[in-house]
């Protein structure tokens, strides 16, 4: 691949995509586009669409498809978006599951974030993103976040996660500041280390606002090529226990608050969803890309590797279930993801709407999630890492049909990968996934 280098240059070359995806299909990209949502949306609504749909993405696999290092993913989105560009037309998928590059490496390096590691700034250029789980709320500050929660966040929390931000942790509470305070309250920001975080908070802005410059608007340029995403941003989000016990009590202060604090894990909850309530909004339909696949809540740290069932039914199914009633409510279908094994969770979604929801499956046993889901909800997955990264171009092929004969008898299926981070998969079993669809996949 010819790396782009401009806006302009890849412009030029999406002009010149749509005219090879005509010639190949002897239709626009945008009739290609309305066949792929309506097959996507057939599935979703349970029926029979012409075949069973396909979804393929990873951010990094695109870099690497492209003959770029991870590091452009947060260093060079131009080139980046070329390699996506390429990754969905050499091998059509019906929706993509990447809506973005990472963030700005720049931006990152400008906070010095203590929970993230990234290609081309803490880790080698070919290394792929990790997270640093810490505990940023410890076990004595329930009280202060429930009772203050801004200012927690403010002098406790962001000085933790972001180095650059540690001149924060000396700003006295908030609520003690009145009109005749602040005035003195101002000498302290001509001492150096908050000249210096001023400093940065406007560089990281200016490298931010460059990020999305270059970005553009992403979800529409790979609709102009027949591409819709699988989800959008939206809804009123999941289970505050995952944002708990990955990002304020991280796991090991989260399972301890079950059995030494519950009432304040729950009071903690409660607040943050009220939070995500708060600031829920209907999808735009006026927006191309599917705005009502939204509402995305997720299953990770309650499935049964973490939690009890007595322990979900406490601690995390209320909460699940009111944040996608409210999403249902606002006009999403919503969009989860059971990335932990949820074999014994399944009978709990059909609590909700019969066809407002699509659940994407890693670990559970989706064969036996078609048994109790079929004629409810859409179901997707579920093609294994291990068998995409060690299997042969058969032992795909035969799974995938397997996958299409039973999960997608009767409509309310959507082929997908395991995951996203497809980086390490076999090329070739990515592309018999992606074909498998198109091969035995018609209805």
């Amino acid at each position: 691949m010819a790396i782009i280098d401009t806006p302009e240059k890849l412009l030029e070359e999406e002009k010149r995509i749509k005219k090879e995806i005509e010639r190949k299909h002897k239709k626009t990209p945008e009739q290609l586009y309305d066949e792929r949502v309506k097959r996507v949306w057939d599935a979703i609504e349970l029926k029979e669409p012409d075949r069973v749909p396909v979804v393929l993405g990873g951010t990094l696999f695109a870099a690497k498809y492209g003959g770029l290092d991870f590091a452009s993913a947060y260093y060079n989105p131009i080139a980046w978006k070329q390699a996506y560009i390429k990754v969905m037309t050499d091998f059509e998928p019906d929706a993509y599951g990447t809506s973005g590059t990472g963030e700005s490496g720049h931006v990152l390096e400008a906070l010095q974030p203590t929970e993230t590691l990234w290609p081309g700034g803490p880790l080698p250029a070919d290394a792929p993103y990790q997270f640093v789980e810490k505990e940023n709320m410890k076990e004595d500050e329930y009280d202060l976040f429930l009772s203050d929660p801004s200012d927690f966040m403010l002098r406790f929390y962001l000085p933790r996660v972001f180095t650059a931000l540690a001149p924060l942790s000396k700003l006295p509470p908030f609520r003690t500041i009145s009109s005749g305070s602040f005035a003195g309250l101002t000498a302290m920001f001509v001492s150096p280390e908050f000249k210096l975080l001023a400093e940065t908070l406007s560089k990281a802005g200016q490298e931010h606002v460059k990020w999305r410059q270059l970005m553009g608007n992403w979800e529409e340029e790979l609709a102009s090529l027949g591409f819709p995403p699988i989800r959008s941003i939206g809804g009123a989000g999941g289970a505050p226990f995952e944002q708990i016990s990955s990002r304020l009590r991280g796991m090991r202060g989260a399972m301890i608050d079950i059995h030494r604090r519950p009432d304040k894990l729950l009071a903690a909850s409660e607040m943050i969803q009220g939070w995500s309530i708060a600031r829920a909004t209907p999808p735009d339909l006026k927006k191309r890309g599917n705005p009502r696949l939204g509402g995305s809540g997720g299953i990770l740290r309650g499935a049964e590797g973490f939690l009890s069932k007595k322990q979900f039914e406490t601690f995390y199914w209320p909460f699940l279930k009111k944040a996608l009633l409210v999403s249902i409510d606002l006009g999403y279908v919503c969009n989860i993801f059971c990335e932990g094994k949820c074999d014994d969770r399944l009978e709990y979604f059909l609590e909700l709407p019969k066809g407002k929801l699509i659940i994407r499956f890693a670990e559970t046993d989706i064969f036996r999630a078609k048994q109790i889901l079929k004629d409810h909800s859409c179901i997707m997955g579920a093609v294994p890492s291990p068998l995409m990264v060690t299997g042969s171009v058969q032992d795909v092929e035969d799974y995938c049909k397997k996958l299409i004969k039973v999960c997608g008898k009767g409509g309310g299926f959507i082929m997908r990968a395991t995951t996203d981070s497809i980086e390490h998969h076999k090329l070739e079993n990515i592309k018999v996934m992606v074909d498998s669809v198109k091969k035995y996949g018609g209805y």
